[in-house]
C-alpha cells in the first residue's frame, strides 16, 4: 500500500495513429480550442460589461470558469500522451485529475440548480427579486455549490486511493475517471461502487428536482402572462438554461445511472468526451446566440477591446 504512490498507470487514450483518429484527434483538439476560448471571453465579457454585473449573468459566468478548468483538467494530458506517445500518468496526476474532474462535475450539478431557481425568482417574483436573489445570496448559493462539489471530490479522491492497485495497469480510458480505475484493485471495490452509485444519483436527482419545480412554476407563470413579447422574452431566456441542463444532465444520467454490467469502455469514452469537450463548447454558444446582453457585449470587447 506505501508504495502505490510510486509507479504509473498507462492512459489507453481514445485515438490510436490510424489516418481516421488522427483526423478525429485534430477535430477534438480544434473543438477543446474553441471551448477554451470561448469561455474565456464569457467570463472576461461579464466581468468587464458593467452591465452584466447582476446575479444571473454572475452565475453564467462561474458556469464558463466550470467549463472551462473541466477542459484543462482532461485535455492538456490527453494531447500530450497522443502527440509524445507516452501514455504514463502518476498515481498524483490521475488522483489530481480526479479531483478537479468529480469537482467540478459536482459543482456544476448543483450551479445549474442554483440557475435554475433564479430564473424562477426573475419571472414568478419580478418585483422581489432584489429582495430574494440579491447579490450577497447569489455569492452564498454559488460558494455552496463550488464547496459541494469540492467536498464530494475529496471523498472520492481520499476513497478511490485508499485501495491498493498493481503496478503499470491500464486505464482504458483517455484521462483517469475513478469509474475506470476502481477495476484495477487488487481488493473488492464493489461495496464502495455502490455507495458511488447512490452519491451519483442523490446529486443528480437533488438539482434535477429543484429544476423540476422551479420550471412548473414558470410555467403556470407563463400561461398567466397576457403579453406575446414577455412570453417570447421568458421562452429565451429558459430554453438557454434548459438546453444546457439536458446537454449536461443527459450525459451524466447515461454515465452514471446505468447497472455496472452495461457500462462499456469505447461507451464511457465517448460519453466523457461528450460532457467534458462537447458540452463546454456548446454552452457559451447557446447562451450567446438566444443572449442579446451578452452578444452586446461581445462585440463591444471585440470592436473596441473595452467594455468599461
Amino acid at each position: 500500500g506505501n508504495e502505490s504512490f510510486h509507479f504509473e498507470f498507462i492512459l489507453l487514450g481514445i485515438f490510436d495513429h490510424s489516418h481516421t483518429h488522427t483526423f478525429l484527434f485534430s477535430l477534438i483538439l480544434a473543438v477543446s480550442t474553441v471551448a477554451f476560448m470561448e469561455n474565456t471571453a464569457m467570463v472576461l465579457i461579464i466581468y468587464l460589461d458593467t452591465q452584466l454585473h447582476t446575479p444571473m449573468y454572475f452565475l453564467l459566468s462561474q458556469l464558463s470558469l466550470m467549463d472551462l478548468m473541466l477542459v484543462c483538467t482532461t485535455v492538456p494530458k490527453m494531447a500530450f500522451n497522443y502527440l509524445s506517445g507516452r501514455k504514463f500518468i502518476s498515481l498524483e496526476g490521475c488522483g489530481t485529475q480526479i479531483l478537479f474532474y468529480v469537482s467540478l462535475l459536482g459543482a456544476e450539478c448543483f450551479l445549474l440548480a442554483v440557475m435554475a431557481y433564479d430564473h424562477y425568482v426573475a419571472i414568478c417574483h419580478p418585483l422581489r427579486y432584489t429582495i430574494l436573489m440579491n447579490q450577497k445570496l447569489c455569492m452564498l448559493l454559488t460558494v455552496a455549490s463550488w464547496i459541494l462539489g469540492s467536498f464530494d471530490g475529496i471523498i472520492v479522491l481520499a476513497a478511490a486511493l485508499s485501495f491498493p492497485y498493481r503496478r503499470s495497469l491500464e486505464i482504458h480510458h483517455f484521462f483517469c475517471d475513478v469509474a475506470a480505475l476502481l477495476p484495477l484493485s487488487c481488493t473488492d471495490t464493489s461495496a464502495f461502487e455502490r455507495h458511488l452509485f447512490i452519491c451519483c444519483v442523490v446529486m443528480i436527482i437533488l438539482p434535477v428536482s429543484v429544476i423540476i419545480i422551479s420550471y412548473s412554476c414558470v410555467l403556470q407563470a407563463v400561461i398567466r402572462m397576457g403579453s406575446g413579447e414577455s412570453r417570447r422574452k421568458v421562452f429565451t431566456t429558459c430554453s438557454s438554461h434548459l438546453s444546457v441542463v439536458g446537454l449536461y444532465y443527459g450525459a451524466g444520467m447515461f454515465m452514471y445511472m446505468r447497472p455496472a454490467p452495461n457500462h462499456t469502455p469505447n461507451q464511457d469514452k465517448v460519453v466523457s468526451a461528450f460532457y467534458t469537450i462537447l458540452t463546454p463548447m456548446l454552452n457559451p454558444l447557446i447562451y450567446s446566440v438566444r443572449n442579446k446582453e451578452v452578444s452586446q457585449g461581445l462585440k463591444k470587447l471585440l470592436g473596441k477591446g473595452s467594455l468599461i
